[in-house]
């Protein structure tokens, strides 16, 4: 106890890990962009359910409007903040809360993609954290309510991976890591590069499927050719990532060694690719029921991060000399979606012919 906390975004990330925290006693403020949001966790707090196992509960929070955020300047400055924006928003996010950060205070990535330099570049690498959510399967389902399509992870699945990026474990990497587990399960990492590039695979395999279809998980994944499809832009990723130099952590409980042959074809690669990805929604957890995050922003009419997830595979593909044909071609197709020159549909993906 002690630290006072920021979280600079209160979607669905940020409200889940912040709720926690909240009730477990830390001092927490929230500052958010939708004025409902904020609105309604003033008036009624955060609520958190789940889809099984864990009761559904409220605790009160402080909540402050983007333009009430400089009455902080008046207060103690913040010990530590959590930027849970879209990446998009990343660079305005952490300049307007690095104002009111205190002399050893920073600045913790709790978000999808790759953030950390963009953050540096606004405070420096020295007073930059990341943090992986790692199939966190959560989504903001109303204003000052988060909900997540499963029960509690625990040892099952460690869902935050917290490190430096210079891959040291250091006291405020403890810190985080004991604040994001009350939560869920955490660890302190080494490899942060390495884990959110892994990150970066699962939801490049993911989320813009979900936005260019209108599909949930389990309709993506039990479909033949969709959930090859998704082997296919998963194998690019891996390929470009090993080709930085990354030491990649397992993709979807599996060894990503065998989504990249399974994408470039490798029956037994495939066979067991498959039978993996099946089993994973073959139960009644409730995770093959959730629409990833870009799905989400889809059906909400909102931005999507295309350009910053596999938008940036293919970049960084092109540095290196990797074709990335299935990326680049998702790409595209969920932009043109997203200006409603396309209907969400899986012809999109289905009617593809890439060599």
């Amino acid at each position: 106890m002690g630290n006072k906390i920021a979280f600079m975004g209160t979607g669905a990330v940020g409200a889940y890990a912040g709720a926690h925290m909240a009730r477990a006693g830390e001092d927490v403020t929230f500052i958010d962009p939708w004025p409902a949001n904020v609105e309604k966790m003033k008036a009624d707090g955060l609520k958190v359910s789940h889809i099984r196992d864990v009761p559904e509960w409220t605790t009160p929070v402080r909540a402050l409007h983007l333009t009430e955020l400089q009455q902080a300047a008046k207060e103690q400055p913040f010990d530590i903040a959590f930027v849970c924006m879209k990446s998009y928003d990343t660079e305005w996010a952490a300049t307007m809360i690095a104002q009111y950060l205190g002399p050893n205070g920073f600045i913790v990535s709790l978000q999808n993609c790759m953030n950390e330099e963009t953050i540096a570049g606004v405070v420096g690498w020295g007073k930059v954290v990341g943090c992986i959510a790692s199939s966190i399967t959560v989504d903001l389902c109303e204003p000052g309510h988060v909900r997540r399509a499963a029960g509690k992870s625990g040892d099952k699945h460690t869902v935050f991976r917290t490190g430096e990026v210079h891959g040291r474990i250091t006291d405020r990497v403890q810190e985080i890591k004991r604040l994001v587990s009350y939560s869920d399960s955490a660890l302190a990492t080494t490899n942060l590069w390495g884990e959110r590039w892994s990150k970066l695979v699962t939801n490049a395999m993911a989320n813009g499927m979900s936005a260019s279809t209108g599909l949930v998980s389990k309709a993506i994944i039990t479909n033949d050719a969709l959930r090859r499809f998704g082997a296919r832009l998963g194998s690019e990723a891996i390929r470009v990532g090993q080709a930085l130099g990354y030491e990649l952590e397992d993709v979807h409980h599996i060894d990503p060694e065998i989504i990249a042959k399974a994408g470039e074809g490798d029956p037994a690669a495939v066979k067991e690719y498959d039978a993996h990805r099946l089993a994973e929604v073959s139960g009644s957890s409730g995770g093959g029921e959730h629409r990833p995050s870009m799905g989400q922003d889809m059906v909400k009419g909102r931005r999507t991060e295309i350009e910053f997830l596999n938008g940036l595979i293919t970049r960084k593909g092109d540095e290196v000399g990797i074709p990335t044909p299935a990326n680049r071609a998702l790409v595209d197709i969920v932009k043109r979606v997203e200006k409603g020159e396309l209907k969400p549909d899986p012809k999109h993906l289905l009617d593809l012919r890439l060599n």
